[in-house]
């Protein structure tokens, strides 16, 4: 028993920080890696919430394989992806490509289906697991085989396609030719030219969703009219039809596809000095990797990415065909900040390798070919680029607000580091429902539970920013003084130079020592108290983005609450107006639901309970909710006409 108990307890601090590890995972979707101490890969997984699925392995009973996986398991890596479905892919790839030890379920070497057309003058289109380097066209891979095999019953009645895998001239055609399943080009039966009218139509189904959308539409009219027909079988047949192009919609995967030539994605994310690049490597149409690398630079993004690329590419990892690269921050001006030629770039790449790949940012790249933008690559892109940010974010927190707020502290000349910072910002509409919110930092992160609102009192039917910016400091650091509860060390106004002396003449009237500074929307200026010009900081200053986040945060913050105030006035005569409800059963229904939408959705016995009306009454209450809101969505529809499609 002490053996188990100590066995336990050592295994429970070994999971602790991988523990860690799942609970800083992303809540996108992806594929997860455990890797062991040689950091070798031994399990990769897909999750449709990474950090859910992860943070499961640590609680509840575990079963043996989960213990033996924790027990070897070193570290964690996520690869965020689009959706499920490319999750389930990579998943596929990953496993087949390392096998891991405990993947013991998917070493069997299978690969998921793909849907042939043959290259010959009279195509077969059918389903394969292999795909032949000829001029055959394929479509794919699709994981759920059965839709797959519903969608080609589907094809072959619509688009009744030859069958024989050889193909002969007869004299007399065969059984599926009298059965309707094939034109019988053998004997002649239709010209080359309208058998390629079929083979297009098939083509379009596969790889055209605008064109599926419109096949599922014929079919649930043939659906409706077998069934007005009480022909229920083949109704049924058409539903199922239907259900698998539904299944199969949209499922053309980025990161598995049929381009047999070598690409590589890089994208980045900085923040301040620091930098995380992702690369998605392609071959041979499958993604087999991805990688990040953290940096740390004050160069350009250009002169960083020559450096990365650089030791990046070895004689053991060569440079593909193509090097697809994000789109490059812009100037003030619109320009670019780097040169898309890479002239030293390719000329080391000369030098290095004896060749130089086509490298650039994927636009300017895409616009020199014929075919136009290609989505693939931008979801590749997309897709790394998330990854990138995911990795600074996670080093971001590692290394905390530190750096920031000591540069807070030199740029803006404070009395002392800013360990607590509290945001206010005004938000009203003409006068009516001014409010105003404070947002509080701590160390340079949200401290939520000292979020505040404050409906101003001073300013109710006038337009004074400056009065309501008074009286919102007075009431909040006037109740903190008598309360004797921790003062900020930086208050952060929404604003410039007219808000920022009014809240410091507040703060000097209480007698606070507190440095106040704003920060105005129009050029991100910073404002200091009876100064008569602004601080302007570095775009990618990191002091200006904690400041940046807070005044966004104050902004949200404000303007939410004075929209639902709003909301709740304009729908006050409409429930008024119900007989049996005055401005007190009004107010107690708008502050259960907050405005008419919730109302109108809820059931009378619901109303009827949270507010303590009869049932009969409710019934009448979300009858005129329901008429007050199609009457506002008219308005809006008259307002904003829905545009045609060209």
């Amino acid at each position: 028993m002490v053996m188990n108990s100590a066995g336990f307890k050592q295994d429970s601090e070994n999971y602790a920080p991988l523990k860690a590890l799942a609970h800083e995972a992303p809540g996108e979707p992806g594929v997860y890696l455990w890797r062991d101490g040689e950091n070798r890969i031994i399990y990769v997984g897909k999750a449709r919430v990474l950090r859910s699925r992860l943070k499961s392995y640590f609680s509840g009973a575990q079963d043996l394989k989960t213990k033996a996986l924790l027990r070897h398991a070193r570290s964690i890596e996520t690869i965020i992806v689009a959706n499920e479905y490319e999750a389930l892919l990579l998943e596929n790839t990953l496993i087949k490509e390392h096998t891991p030890k405990y993947n013991i379920n998917l070493k069997d070497g299978k690969t998921y289906p793909v849907i042939r057309i043959t290259a010959e003058p009279f195509p077969r289109v059918f389903k394969t697991r292999h795909i032949i380097e000829d001029t055959s066209q394929y479509f794919g891979p699709f994981p759920q085989v059965h839709a797959v095999d519903t969608l080609l019953a589907c094809i072959d009645k619509l688009f009744p396609l030859r069958k024989c895998r050889v193909f002969h001239k007869r004299d007399s055609p065969c059984m599926y030719y009298h059965i309707n399943r094939c034109m019988a080009p053998c004997c002649g039966k239709i010209s080359q030219e309208a058998y390629q009218v079929h083979v297009v139509r098939v083509r379009q189904v596969l790889s055209d969703a605008l064109s599926t959308e419109s096949l599922i539409m014929d079919l649930s009219v043939q659906m409706h009219d077998e069934a007005a027909a009480l022909r229920f079988e083949r109704a049924v047949q058409f539903r199922d039809t239907i259900k698998a192009l539904e299944d199969l919609a949209g499922q053309h995967s980025a990161l598995v596809d049929l381009d047999p030539e070598g690409r590589d994605y890089i994208a980045w994310a900085s923040e301040g000095i620091l930098s995380t690049f992702t690369v998605f490597s392609l071959r041979g149409g499958k993604m087999i990797g991805r990688e990040l690398f953290r940096t740390r630079s004050a160069a350009s993004e250009a002169e960083s990415l020559e450096t990365f690329a650089a030791v990046y590419y070895t004689q053991d990892r060569p440079p593909p065909a193509h090097i697809y690269l994000s789109p490059w921050t812009k100037t003030p001006q619109g320009e670019p900040e780097a040169d898309p030629s890479f002239r030293s770039l390719r000329r080391w790449f000369i030098e290095q390798f004896g060749y130089t790949p086509d490298i650039g940012s994927l636009e300017d790249q895409l616009s020199q070919t014929a075919a136009g933008p290609d989505r693939r690559h931008w979801a590749v892109l997309a897709m790394a680029r998330q990854n990138a940010q995911e990795d600074l974010r996670l080093r971001l927190k590692e290394r905390g607000a530190g750096p920031a707020l000591d540069e807070l502290v030199q740029a803006l000349g404070l009395s002392r580091r800013p360990e607590r910072i509290e945001g206010f910002d005004i938000a009203q509409l003409n006068g009516r429902h001014p409010v105003a919110s404070l947002i509080s930092f701590k160390q340079g992160r949200p401290d939520r539970k000292n979020y505040r609102y404050f409906k101003l009192r001073t300013v109710v039917g006038v337009v004074d920013d400056f009065a309501a910016m008074r009286e919102a400091v007075q009431r909040r650091y006037s109740r903190l003084l008598r309360e004797g509860k921790e003062l900020p060390d930086l208050v952060l106004i929404d604003g410039g130079i007219g808000q920022v002396n009014a809240a410091k003449g507040v703060l000097d009237t209480l007698g606070l020592d507190c440095d106040v500074v704003g920060l105005a929307k129009r050029d991100e200026e910073l404002w200091l108290p009876h100064r008569p010009a602004p601080i302007r900081l570095s775009k990618r200053s990191e002091a200006l983005k904690v400041l940046q986040f807070l005044r966004d945060e104050t902004h949200r913050f404000a303007t939410a609450f004075n929209q639902r105030l709003r909301s709740a006035d304009l729908f006050f005569p409409v429930l008024e107006s119900v007989e049996g409800i005055g401005p007190k059963r009004a107010g107690r229904i708008m502050k259960t639901y907050g405005h008419i939408g919730a109302i109108a959705a809820a059931d009378p016995p619901s109303i009827a309970k949270a507010c303590r009306i009869s049932e009969t009454l409710a019934q009448t209450v979300r009858a005129a909710a329901t008429i007050a809101l199609e009457d506002q969505n008219a308005a809006q529809e008259r307002l904003h006409p829905p545009r045609a499609l060209p």
